[in-house]
């Protein structure tokens, strides 16, 4: 395969697993605020309340497990990425008052895997 169509192949996956993260999310009663949220920092894929907590949401997809589980390509970088944009989201739209949390969804196979409070600050 090219890697044109790699790329392709791995964008069309994520995409599916967001839209499965985010099925999932609703049918445990989240409120969905943002997809694909997106600053001057990065990218967060999901962004939901539940209850009154702030999720910032990390969906991992993959079709194996060839390269390892999903969640452990969440390094400290990525993680420390999302607290920037994480900041900068509660910040703009108000939120400091509200708690918040960073979940990871790995997307395996088709099945979820929902990690809560995946990593923190």
């Amino acid at each position: 395969m090219q890697d044109s169509q790699k790329n392709f192949h791995k964008k069309l996956l994520g995409r599916i697993g967001e839209k499965s993260a985010v099925k999932f999310l609703k049918k445990l009663k989240y409120k969905i605020l943002e997809t694909n949220y997106t600053n001057h920092v990065g990218e967060i894929d999901i962004i939901a309340k539940d209850n009154e907590t702030i999720v910032f949401i990390e969906v991992k997809t993959r079709s194996s497990t060839a390269f390892g589980m999903p969640s452990e390509a969440v390094n400290h970088e990525k993680q420390r990425k999302y607290f920037m944009i994480a900041s900068y989201y509660l910040e703009k739209f108000n939120y400091t008052d509200n708690e918040c949390r960073f979940d990871v969804i790995e997307v395996l196979d088709g099945d979820i895997n929902h990690i809560k409070g995946a990593f923190s600050k």
